[in-house]
């Protein structure tokens, strides 16, 4: 059995990602993951509370704190050969005007070391920013 559990761990995680995204409930907001500089960009926790699917937020009309895990390669001077390095990001925004059956955006970017998150409307108008962001590295 310890010889079968690698795979079993890996044929697992990769059924996790093929597990279609669930259609919107528009007595609710939904929020999408976005990033064009990084690796991931994951929904971590909602109001406090983990979830089960990082790909996507779905919240009650109001307000709420999002956090999202980000990961992105930063190529450094005192790193060997300026071999790239993975950073690992947790970005907290907050945003007080949800509204039932609207779509959102969180996108979350990346300059060198420092980390932005932006949450936008369906017509692209930034609606909130990155209120804190805590990395490893």
């Amino acid at each position: 059995m310890r010889r079968n559990l690698p795979f079993v761990l890996f044929a697992l995680l990769g059924a996790c990602s093929n597990t279609p995204v669930p259609t919107p409930d528009p007595a609710q907001a939904w929020v999408e993951m976005f990033t064009r500089t990084g690796k991931m960009v994951m929904a971590e926790r909602l109001d406090g509370q983990r979830l089960e699917d990082g790909r996507f937020f779905q919240v009650r009309p109001g307000a709420h704190e999002l956090r999202v895990r980000f990961d992105y390669e930063v190529t450094t001077a005192s790193l060997p050969m300026g071999q790239p390095s993975e950073r690992i990001c947790y970005v907290d925004l907050r945003y007080d005007n949800f509204k039932a059956g609207q779509r959102y955006r969180l996108e979350a970017r990346n300059l060198g070391l420092q980390t932005f998150a932006f949450l936008y409307d369906a017509q692209g108008a930034t609606l909130a920013t990155e209120r804190q962001v805590n990395c490893l590295f």
